[in-house]
């Protein structure tokens, strides 16, 4: 059910902008692998000029494939920190967004966009450092008919999203989790991390003994 500003659905984006942030301090794979590396949106990747990691908390929207009326009504919803994050059934025979509904989601600061079918202006949207993450690219455009739904629980690439989840991308792609488990997983990302360093240092000094890679 599509709800308007002020609603659940805005508030539920809303939130401790601090424990979103920390997380463009790592990286999708240290919290995959921190998630058992179950959660992952599949086939989709970053179609931005990359500039760091994108963190924030997801606005979820479902179209039918090819048209993005309730895209344009998302929009209108965003607050600052808001992924818009569009379940539009991985397919890409139509572009859902292009430049001008980019910008926007940008001006309206939103920290990013992710959809799962096809996007258009891809060169221009290549020169941008503004997060677009999508399947592909197509000149085609779509039809604004309806219907959609704006709030309810999405997949992208296989990856379930709801509307608050904290949403992180980069360029090996994207994952989502519950906001409830940041603070351990963060703390959990930090553990990996320095346990990277140390293997990686040991491996260049020639000192590393371990039977397989962690990776």
């Amino acid at each position: 059910m599509t709800q308007t500003s002020g609603s659940p659905i805005t508030e539920a984006v809303r939130g401790d902008d601090d424990l979103v942030e920390q997380f463009t301090r790592t990286s999708t794979s240290i919290i995959s692998d921190n998630l058992s590396r179950l959660p992952g949106g599949n086939g989709v990747r970053p179609f931005h000029r990359i500039e760091g990691v994108m963190a924030g908390r997801a606005l979820t929207v479902r179209v039918p494939a090819g048209d993005n009326l309730f895209i344009h009504k998302a929009l209108e919803l965003i607050v600052p920190g808001t992924v818009l994050v569009v379940d539009g059934g991985g397919d890409t025979a139509r572009a859902l967004m292009g430049e001008i509904m980019a910008t926007i989601a940008e001006v309206r600061g939103a920290a990013g966009v992710i959809i799962d079918g096809a996007i258009r202006d891809a060169g221009t949207i290549g020169r941008s450092s503004f997060p677009i993450f999508a399947r592909t690219a197509n000149h085609r455009g779509p039809y604004k008919h309806g219907p959609g739904e704006i709030g309810v629980p999405v997949s992208i690439g296989g990856m379930v999203v709801r509307t608050g989840d904290i949403i992180v991308g980069d360029e090996d792609g994207v994952v989502a989790f519950d906001p409830a488990i940041a603070a351990d997983l963060y703390a959990a990302c930090l553990k990996t991390e320095a346990m990277e360093v140390e293997m990686i240092a040991s491996i260049r000094a020639g000192t590393y003994k371990g039977a397989y890679a962690a990776h």
